[in-house]
């Protein structure tokens, strides 16, 4: 059994966001790149699978759509424990670009995990399109991920509780938090091992993205916080009224 996990490529999530060219683009410079929270947790609990598969799991791999500006993040999902990664030589456009250019690389594998959403856009997109992609079928909101007897166990999120799902692979599963308890750090070791692990360039195929954005804006600034005295009733009331429009 072969493990494909997509892995983006994200700014830390303490960035202060700046934009650059008019609001037009984001301003990358000092950013610091880290993989995706989301996609950390399904690498983590890939390889805490493969340590208990008794050898059922053959491999894992990261992929992910980027320059060779996101070689670093790649090396730390080497680092943490991946065998191999998979660079698609692209700027990440959109959600539908970036499912057909994993596409295109994930049809060997038995299981594809992606995170539910990246937390720069928060699209929760990537994986869906990916498995209608590879026509094959896709669970979302895992929580749960297990193989027993040779067949996938996945536990996801419904309203109201959850939804215990056996499967059969090939199959993508979409991973939220309580996958894992905590993502791996690279030790010492991991780090210089993954200097030689394999990482392998590969063209974009001609895929049109369908969305472009064309400028951004930060948030409107919160005006500072007020404090009521706890007897002044009629004062909170007020504000509440006439100026937060609450009531």
């Amino acid at each position: 059994m072969k493990f494909l996990i997509c892995l983006s490529n994200v700014p830390d999530t303490t960035t202060k966001v700046k934009f650059t060219g008019g609001d037009t683009a984001f301003d990358k410079s000092g950013v610091q790149w880290i993989i995706n929270p989301w996609d950390e947790l399904a690498l983590t609990r890939a390889l805490e699978l493969k340590e208990g598969s008794d050898g059922a799991i053959e491999s894992i791999t990261i992929a992910t759509v980027g320059t060779s500006e996101v070689e670093p993040t790649m090396r730390k999902g080497l680092a943490i424990g991946a065998d191999d990664a998979i660079r698609i030589d692209a700027e990440p456009t959109d959600a539908y670009f970036v499912a057909a250019q994993l596409a295109e690389v994930a049809k060997d594998f038995d299981v594809v995990m992606s995170g539910i959403e990246a937390s720069d856009y928060n699209g929760a997109a990537v994986g869906g399109m990916l498995a209608e992609f590879l026509n094959v079928p896709s669970v979302s909101s895992v929580s749960q991920l297990n193989i027993e007897n040779g067949k996938l166990s996945l536990v996801r999120e419904i309203d109201g509780g959850s939804e215990v799902i056996s499967a059969q692979t090939p199959l993508v599963a979409i991973v939220q938090k309580g996958i894992t308890k905590d993502p791996r750090i690279p030790a010492m070791r991991g780090i210089m091992m993954a200097r030689k692990k394999p990482l392998i360039v590969v063209p974009a195929t001609e895929v049109e993205s369908l969305t472009e954005f064309t400028s951004y804006e930060l948030p409107t600034s919160k005006t500072a916080c007020k404090m009521v005295d706890a007897e002044n009733v009629k004062e909170l009331v007020d504000l509440l009224k006439n100026e937060a429009k609450a009531i």
